[in-house]
């Protein structure tokens, strides 16, 4: 239970970071740190103890097997999460090089 409550702390420590920062920069760490945070709390649900791989042999008797779906779908979020990293960041060098800043608050048109 109390990986869960550190789950939820680290998902918010990400969400005051996007909050609260005016770099954007800062704020695409803050959501950084919350898709880390859902990364761990999709794996820790598809945790059982002492459970083994769902790969299942001749003869074996049926153990506790380990979901492997969770673990699949972080995976896959995790290659979705780098592109849109990627892209948060490209943008932001545009940003930069037009305004010269990454600060949100002196930005103050975004119109091309």
């Amino acid at each position: 239970m109390i990986v869960y409550l550190l789950c939820f702390i680290l998902f918010l420590t990400g969400l005051y970071g996007v909050l609260t920062k005016r770099n954007i920069i800062k704020i695409v760490i803050g959501l950084s740190i919350m898709e880390f945070s859902i990364f761990l709390f999709l794996v820790l649900v598809g945790y059982i103890e002492n459970g083994i791989a769902p790969i299942i042999k001749e003869g074996q008797q049926s153990p506790v097997f380990v979901d492997p779906l969770p673990q699949a779908m972080v995976l896959t979020a995790i290659v979705i999460g780098l592109a849109t990293n990627a892209m948060l960041l490209a943008m932001a060098i545009k940003i930069y090089r037009k305004h010269k800043t990454f600060d949100v608050r002196k930005i103050n048109s975004l119109k091309g």
